[in-house]
């Protein structure tokens, strides 16, 4: 690890004076809860010339209805998501994903919208200084190249966020603040599949809450592959989100983690109004198989990712299906 690099440190108020600063300080950075920025700095992964705290914004950390619509500030942690009741009650599939992230003082730091915009991973980027020094810096950071597609003009590095996908799948949307006004996305726009440049924040914005429409009668559950169950990233995650019509699918969403540089929606139209079956089953993991590309990102080779991301979905739709059939 690397001594901390030389910063100036902000604790702004309000969320407007947190945006007016990042602004005017184009080489600033966002600070959360810190647990996976400051790990980075000390990798000397970036070296800002500011960070700006959000710690004392209270806006930020509040859980509050809007409009039949439940809205979650960014600066809400973890372990707050995984325990809130109306959440465990509406949207148990968002604190089952919450409660999937690290270990309990891990969750009680790391906040909401730290999870949401963390940084890509890779095992030629997640190194030490001198390690990516000696086996040669890549595109994501000082180098020119991706060791992971070599002959690639972008970086391949994964996006491994459990609460995304689980987000995703219940039609979440994102309110970013600006220096002028606040805008409202789909959440899955806040990404873009690019492991240098996943998120589609401007220089001068920061993602300010997430908003829950009610659940409309949807089944939701998340599930994650990973090496170490008490503390490790999902090497695979997987949200799916059912509405059971009798005995047809009325609407089937499901979103992945942890395969691809961004978290993504996997294409499930065409099974509404059908049975889930074995033959429903294997036009979605067709689908997903079309959708995921693990690549030499981490320790885990990809075909394991690939099988475990088919046979979680599976696992997470016949649960949803036989849940509903009960009522």
């Amino acid at each position: 690890m690397n001594l901390m690099p030389e910063f100036r440190l902000h604790r702004p108020q309000t969320l407007e004076e947190a945006v007016r600063l990042k602004t005017g300080l184009p080489g600033a950075r966002f600070v959360g809860g810190g647990t996976d920025l400051l790990v980075n700095l000390r990798r000397g992964l970036g070296e800002p010339s500011d960070l700006i705290d959000l710690g004392a914004v209270t806006e930020l950390g509040a859980v509050r209805h809007v409009e039949g619509a439940l809205w979650l500030g960014a600066g809400v942690t973890l372990a707050e998501l995984a325990q809130h009741p109306e959440i465990v009650d509406a949207y148990p599939a968002v604190a089952q994903a919450a409660r999937a992230v690290a270990g309990p003082t891990h969750r009680a730091a790391a906040t909401l919208g730290g999870n949401l915009c963390q940084d890509t991973r890779c095992i030629f980027y997640n190194q030490s200084d001198w390690w990516r020094e000696g086996n040669g810096f890549c595109l994501k950071y000082k180098g020119d190249k991706c060791h992971v597609v070599v002959k690639s003009d972008r970086c391949y590095a994964t996006y491994h966020g459990d609460l995304a996908p689980a987000l995703m799948v219940l039609d979440a949307e994102a309110v970013i603040a600006g220096t002028q006004s606040a805008r409202r996305i789909a959440l899955s726009e806040l990404y873009r599949e690019d492991g240098a440049a996943y998120l589609t924040l401007g220089a001068g914005e920061a993602l300010a809450a997430v908003v829950l429409p009610p659940p409309g009668g949807r089944r939701a559950a998340y599930a994650k592959a990973r090496v170490r169950d008490a503390v490790d990233f999902p090497l695979a995650g997987v949200a799916a989100a059912l509405r059971r019509e009798g005995d047809v699918i009325g609407e089937l969403r499901v979103a992945i983690s942890g395969t691809n540089s961004a978290p993504l929606m996997v294409p499930t139209a065409e099974l509404a109004g059908r049975p889930w079956n074995d033959e429903a089953a294997a036009a979605l993991a067709l689908a997903l198989r079309k959708t995921a590309n693990p690549l030499r990102t981490t320790v885990t080779a990809p075909k394991y990712r690939r099988r475990a991301i088919q046979g979680m979905t599976r696992r997470l739709v016949d649960g949803l299906w036989n849940d509903a059939r009960g009522g």
